[in-house]
């Protein structure tokens, strides 16, 4: 559409974008840990299917999922903390000196939720990241050509 149409802002639209030669869905690395391998496999095969990610993505979708597992773990202490203190819902601690500071898995959920949604962003992977990201579409003859070739 924005071939037709142009950008909105009248700029060119880029021409030459390097384009990655290997097109095949990104394989998640083994490191990942477990929170992390599970948001992989739940968004690494439609980002794929919508012409979001190829392999070299594969580095970037794993820092999303490891931002996202830091985030769910920060949440799951917070969690935990609000069951040994309910009227502060575990936001809250006592420094060494009887201080009532912030609890630190609530600093390390908010700069994990941070990180994760800037990925996120990255992939389209919000309402209006969505809006904003050009998707490729993937040519099933060059994947047919590839792998089917006589």
């Amino acid at each position: 559409m924005k071939i037709l149409e142009g950008n909105r802002g009248h700029r060119p639209l880029p021409q030459g974008e390097p384009q990655p030669l290997n097109l095949d869905a990104p394989q998640p690395p083994g490191w990942l840990t477990p929170h992390a391998r599970q948001e992989w496999d739940r968004v690494s095969g439609e980002l794929y299917a919508m012409g979001v990610t190829a392999q070299i993505d594969a580095v970037a979708l794993a820092a999303y999922a490891e931002c996202y597992s830091r985030w769910r773990v920060a949440e799951d202490v917070i969690r935990a903390a609000a069951v040994a203190d309910p009227a502060t819902g575990g936001l809250v601690t006592r420094s060494g000196t009887g201080t009532v500071v912030l609890h630190p898995a609530v600093g390390a959920a908010n700069k994990a939720r941070r990180d994760m949604l800037r990925f996120a962003a990255e992939f389209g992977l919000t309402p209006s990241a969505r809006a904003h990201l050009e998707a490729k579409q993937h040519d099933d003859d060059a994947i047919d050509r590839k792998y089917f070739a006589r």
